[in-house]
């Protein structure tokens, strides 16, 4: 099966049925992980949240989350120890469930809507900042979105991924790409040598993390080297993928540069030295506070954490951003669907970010990665995944995954294999882990 337009074949949606939540309940396990540097700091720990929606019909369905708390908002991540950030991401999830104890919903997308200005207000609340973004809400409402749609499946008898998707997100999540890119992130600081080592392994894209520590003076001095190095080690790399055939460079600077004019430096500087041309995508390099126009960079220039919501999204696309990184599993499924059919009509590209999340989770963002339509100059779907670099753990992880070892769970040569199996069984995420029902069995 080759990458193809889906035609609008799936099943005409039935009127949902209201689902009444009879009982919720919540847990998390605490993961280590290799320390992941960016945004001037580390993370050493990830909370895997667990969800549990129980309805009037006894149905119930378990969702997951990764908690990002340095990702979705640095302040919090500097004001407390890591554990309390993420006990305060947990505490969220916890309220949330606890607004919908009793409670009738009818679709995800209209439950994000009425829980996210409460979980947020209760956020600025327990975390002491007025200020709090958006984002952290809505990481903290993953685990409970994805547990709504499960139960929402069940209630209403869908099976496949593409059922489930509202009519109105059908356009921007219609594609089939028969392979997604399994992209690797290094953190700042990482040497060539070892992005060498991935591109020698077959990875033909890698996020790789700028904005290095220190003054801006010396972050941009930083920088600079490091894009000299990795040109010198990968850029001449061929690639099938790409239309180019070299390899592309995906730069993420999480916010950290404060004024264009470092930013110039740095694109200055490719273009002296022939990376120029192999910059795919500069993503976030300013704080979300910073509204300069960057349509003019001759770059891509991507959202990711500042596309909050829709609304923001619409804001990102008008300072030039011209493109976004769809985060599934850290804004919640509801969000991205709104937010992947407004840039399918503002013909803005997207591609599926990660957020270190364990393995099925992966396979919550491939489901969206492989229908989105095609990235320019490249031929497959994309989706970063570093999960396996950064969880010490990660084979347990995968143990868990209800699907393990299906083709499509595997990096081979730097790919996922998304085909017909894929589709068929929605990647697995509608089937239950028999881990974490147990983790619920004494309810």
């Amino acid at each position: 099966m080759g990458a193809s337009l889906l035609s609008h074949t799936t099943q005409a949606m039935p009127k949902e049925k209201p689902i009444r939540i009879k009982s919720v309940s919540s847990n998390f396990e605490r993961e280590p992980l290799n320390p992941y540097r960016f945004k001037g700091s580390a993370i050493t720990e990830s909370w895997q949240t667990l969800a549990y929606l129980e309805a009037e019909s006894g149905r119930h369905a378990i969702g997951q989350a990764t908690q990002g708390v340095l990702w979705s908002d640095s302040r919090v991540f500097a004001a407390h120890s890591e554990t309390a950030g993420n006990a305060l991401m947990y505490a969220m999830s916890e309220y949330a469930l606890q607004l919908l104890k009793g409670q009738t919903f009818t679709t995800p997308v209209q439950l994000v809507d009425d829980l996210l200005p409460e979980v947020l207000a209760y956020g600025k609340k327990i975390t002491g900042n007025p200020d709090l973004r958006t984002t952290f809400a809505l990481n903290a409402l993953v685990c409970v979105d994805n547990a709504a749609w499960l139960l929402y499946a069940q209630e209403n008898g869908l099976t496949k991924f593409d059922d489930m998707i509202p009519a109105a997100y059908r356009p921007g999540l219609s594609y089939k790409h028969d392979k997604v890119a399994s992209i690797p992130s290094f953190s700042v600081g990482t040497s060539a040598e070892r992005i060498k080592q991935a591109a020698d392994e077959g990875y033909f894209i890698m996020k790789l993390k700028t904005g290095s520590a220190g003054t801006q003076a010396e972050m941009i001095e930083k920088d600079i080297a490091f894009l000299t190095a990795l040109h010198k080690a990968i850029g001449h790399y061929e690639t099938p993928y790409t239309k180019s055939g070299k390899i592309p460079y995906y730069f993420d600077a999480n916010g950290r540069y404060e004024k264009k004019e470092t930013l110039l430096r740095f694109l200055d500087h490719a273009k002296k030295i022939g990376a120029f041309d192999q910059i795919a995508v500069i993503e976030e390099p300013f704080e979300e506070t910073n509204e300069t126009y960057v349509g003019d960079l001759g770059v891509r220039v991507v959202a990711d954490e500042s596309a909050h919501t829709v609304e923001d999204a619409a804001t990102r696309i008008e300072q030039g951003y011209s493109g976004i990184a769809l985060k599934a599993i850290a804004k919640t499924m509801s969000m991205t669907m709104k937010i992947a059919q407004l840039a399918y009509e503002k013909k803005v590209p997207c591609f599926c970010a990660d957020l270190t999340v364990n393995p099925i989770l992966v396979d919550w963002n491939k489901t969206v990665a492989a229908r989105l339509p095609p990235f320019p100059g490249v031929s497959i779907g994309l989706q970063e995944t570093n999960g396996h670099q950064y969880f010490k753990n990660w084979d347990k992880l995968m143990s868990y995954h209800p699907k393990a070892g299906a083709n499509w769970t595997q990096t081979k040569e730097g790919v996922y294999v998304t085909d017909k199996s894929f589709y068929e069984q929605s990647g697995g995420i509608l089937e239950p882990s028999a881990h974490y029902e147990a983790v619920f069995a004494g309810k």
